[in-house]
Order: structure tokens, then sequence, then C-alpha cells
């Protein structure tokens, strides 16, 4: 499944909208996306399974790329 994350780059700021940043993961759960991104110091707001008609509209997007991680 692909999540898409929510997250700020300064995990010791607190959070503001206009910083927030995504992006894609594949992994088999909610969990092991966190598990995959736990080195990156990141300041995870959200993590979404994406529905398959929401893949498909994320996919139009030009930014759109799964991290290999």
């Amino acid at each position: 499944m692909i999540y898409k994350v929510f997250y700020q780059n300064n995990f010791t700021e607190a959070p503001v909208r206009e910083n927030t940043h995504s992006l894609y993961v594949e992994a088999d759960s909610e969990r092991e996306v966190r598990r995959k991104l736990a080195d990156k110091q990141f300041n995870i707001e959200f993590v979404q399974g994406l529905t398959d008609k929401q893949l498909e509209f994320e996919k139009r997007s030009e930014d759109f790329q799964v991290e290999n991680l």
C-alpha cells in the first residue's frame, strides 16, 4: 500500500501549516512507515493510507514520487 506522509522538517519546532511537506512511502502498515522514517528526524503530523482513487489522483501531480527507503 502507498501511504502519504505529512511532516515538518524540524522535529524541535511546533508544526506550522505553511511548512508542512509530504512524501509517499510504500509499506504494509502505518507502523512500518514510521519505522522507515525514524532516522529522518521528521516531525510526522499524519500518515494516510491512499485508496486506489486517491492514488490515481496523486499520480497526476508532477511531484508524485514514491520514496525508496
